[in-house]
């Protein structure tokens, strides 16, 4: 049977057998006293709220929270909103699911935009720089880690392919900018984006879903990015034959420690050069603008021009363009 994505359900379709990720679950009570599940479906184009009426708690126990499910069911429209009935579920096998369909990923070309980023780390002059951004390009296994990654598990870039298109996006910023402010280092401010963010390789976990990994947890993508500056500029220094350079390396490790801004937000220094503060500002303007397009885009409620409160932005975002009823 062809496979169903969510974003393409209407309300009166009828799904069978299909494969989703569950999201989430949780057994409740009727206003009548019976039990019945509430569950968040999942699949790489989005998600949708699930409801299985005359629940037991067995069949609450047999579904698995962040595994695979097979379900039989309809679409229906609940408030403006779509939702899920579920007639029937069970696990679904190993065997049977293709991870390709659940998990989210860039709609950009992967290929195009690792050949764009070397074009403008290319730009770079300095020796020790330009050594250290090659021992990382030229590793296979992380550069095809690179490319996979998300940049985050739920706010901004948070699919396959994110952690490059927002690398790249802060990067075509600052190639932008960098002309504004002529005493920049631009090689300080190209390696650093490079490196601010290359730590979530190792923070993230991606294979079924995204969350963090131990390592992730325990020591976080700034920190690991700044440990591997310090390890990949020796190994650097021995292909130049020129020690590198010791407060070179100690501002390009401030720049990543301090990206994040504010201690609020788990940078553990202030930005306190100024190619620090303008890659802090850049990559809170990308993360803000693909947050903020995102909620708009997956908004499905037409009867508001508000998105519901989103926490993470302490607002509300405005949906509707007002330039194009304007006179």
């Amino acid at each position: 049977m062809a496979r169903v994505y969510i974003t393409d359900m209407q309300p009166g379709d009828l799904i069978e057998d299909q494969i989703f990720l569950v999201g989430s679950k949780d057994l409740r009570t009727t206003t009548q006293g019976s039990l019945y599940i509430h569950a968040v479906l999942r699949d790489r184009t989005g998600q949708v709220p699930a409801r299985l009426w005359q629940a037991t708690q067995t069949v609450f126990d047999g579904i698995p929270e962040g595994g695979f499910v097979r379900v039989r069911g309809r679409a229906e429209n609940y408030k403006g909103n779509l939702q899920f009935i579920i007639d029937a579920v069970r696990p679904a096998e190993t065997k049977d699911v293709n991870l390709e369909e659940f998990l989210p990923r860039t709609s950009k070309d992967v290929e195009q935009m690792w050949a764009r980023l070397l074009e403008i780390l290319r730009m770079i002059e300095n020796e020790h720089l330009l050594a250290l951004v090659a021992e990382f390009v030229r590793d296979e296994t992380f550069v095809a880690s690179f490319k996979r990654a998300p940049a985050a598990s739920q706010l901004h870039h948070a699919y396959l392919g994110g952690l490059l298109e927002h690398t790249l996006s802060v990067m075509e910023l600052a190639v932008a900018v960098i002309p504004c402010y002529p005493d920049l280092s631009r090689d300080l401010v190209l390696a650093g984006i490079f490196f601010h963010d290359m730590g979530k390789t190792a923070e993230l976990s991606y294979e079924t879903n995204f969350g963090y990994t131990d390592a992730g947890q325990l020591v976080g993508h700034l920190v690991q990015a700044t440990i591997w500056i310090d390890r990949r500029a020796e190994s650097a220094a021995a292909k130049t034959g020129k020690p590198f350079p010791p407060d070179l390396k100690a501002v390009l490790q401030h720049v990543v420690l301090s990206h994040h801004g504010t201690y609020a937000f788990g940078s553990p220094k202030l930005p306190c050069v100024p190619e620090a503060v303008l890659i802090h500002h850049l990559d809170n303007i990308d993360a803000k603008m693909n947050t903020m397009f995102r909620l708009i885009r997956e908004d499905a409620d037409d009867s508001s021009d508000w998105t519901p409160y989103v926490r993470s932005i302490e607002t509300r975002v405005y949906k509707r363009d007002a330039t194009v009823d304007a006179s």
